[in-house]
């Protein structure tokens, strides 16, 4: 397989115009300015990297909780449709055996992987569930509980774990973000009411990413409710405060505003913040009535197609896809350099996967979109391949 692609080339910090972008045997073998002789070639407006989402709980129906390769690949063939080359399904709270068969599941589909599986799945996140009791959001409470060794060791030993999340405030948390640490994960506060002090020592234990910003997560505010006076600094001002820090973005249109996803491009820069979907089972579904995490002891939620929400408390995750979120943050005036590089590069080095994908460098993995002119996706290819749905 040897053909060119051809458009306007979205590099992590330009753009080509034209480029072309040369394949041979499913890796890019040359990003270049002028046309390779003889060869096949496709033009579209723009040529981007294929997305990686590193924080998505399922699509079409399905939840990776759930717990079946069906439900894992009918997810992962919904979110590559919408550009995410690359997923990271995401655990929610549970009982020890439902987290178990999500993982197991995963691990299988990656082991017999083909284009047809739809997107890639090198590992898990594991989200849920060391989530702080105030702060369970959307997620089931019943499977709400602090680190214990005896759980984690054995899920972290399984080498599949890429993303690790715990509140910084739990019993045992520094000794769970040490042992995440130490098997490559990237180590992630979400779910929390941590205070700066208590993220200081979670810095210092290895975590170094704040899930979904802004979301589930402290103020200023809820931690003077707890803490009183003198007010306390949050997450928010750790994160932005700190340089090797991370955080994501859910820019669906609903979570955040437009003035917010811009704050946090102009406080972080494109290297240091990530898009995600945190998507939900009703991604592509009607509006309706669904479970969030396992199929029949998940919490319900709502979906308007628009949004996933508990009635009278708050939102319940997206029902939007990376092109989605890619288009908000261009919309919220964001470069779309910038906007492409969180959707896919950023997060590609956060979870240790730029050697192999998330831009359009020679060597990589051949996982391209071609968008057109209003950044909706016209084509996605997989290591060369054309995918068809």
């Amino acid at each position: 397989m040897n053909f060119c692609l051809t458009g306007k080339v979205l590099l992590p910090d330009t753009i080509l115009d034209p480029g072309f972008v040369h394949i041979r045997d499913g890796l890019i073998h040359a990003v270049t300015t002028a046309a390779p002789t003889g060869l096949p070639l496709t033009a579209a407006p723009w040529v981007s990297p294929g997305f990686l989402d590193i924080h998505v709980h399922g699509g079409a129906g399905a939840d990776y909780m759930d717990g079946t390769p069906a439900a894992v690949i009918t997810a992962n063939r919904a979110h590559l449709r919408h550009g995410a080359t690359t997923v990271l399904p995401t655990t929610t709270t549970g009982s020890p055996a439902e987290l178990t068969a999500m993982l197991q599941a995963c691990q299988q589909v990656a082991a017999q992987w083909t284009p047809s599986h739809g997107a890639r799945l090198p590992g898990i996140h594991f989200y849920g569930p060391y989530f702080a009791p105030e702060k369970v959001g959307c997620h089931s409470p019943a499977g709400q509980r602090s680190p214990v060794p005896a759980e984690y060791e054995a899920f972290l030993a399984t080498g599949f774990l890429r993303v690790a999340t715990c509140a910084a405030e739990l019993p045992g948390a520094l000794d769970f973000y040490r042992a995440a640490a130490a098997h490559g994960c990237l180590v992630t506060c979400g779910h929390s009411n941590a205070t700066w002090t208590q993220m200081e020592a979670a810095f210092t234990a290895g975590m170094r990413h704040v899930d979904h910003f802004w979301c589930a997560m402290s103020s200023v505010a809820s931690l003077r409710s707890t803490y009183g006076t003198p007010m306390q600094a949050s997450m928010e001002q750790f994160v932005l405060a700190t340089p090797d820090m991370s955080t994501e973005v859910i820019a669906d249109g609903q979570h955040l505003s437009p003035e917010l996803l811009r704050f946090a491009w102009q406080m972080l820069g494109p290297r240091r913040l990530c898009l995600v979907t945190d998507a939900n089972r009703a991604l592509d579904m009607p509006p309706g009535t669904y479970r969030f995490g396992h199929h029949t002891t998940g919490s319900w939620f709502e979906s308007n197609g628009e949004v996933g929400f508990v009635p009278g408390q708050g939102l319940a995750s997206s029902v939007c896809g990376l092109d989605h979120m890619v288009r908000q943050m261009v919309a919220a005036g964001v470069p779309l350099v910038d906007a492409i590089r969180m959707a896919s590069l950023t997060p590609a080095e956060r979870t240790g996967l730029a050697h192999d994908r998330g831009s359009l460098t020679p060597g990589k993995l051949a996982d391209i979109l071609l968008l057109n002119d209003d950044l909706t996706l016209r084509s996605v290819y997989l290591a060369g391949n054309l995918v068809h749905w």
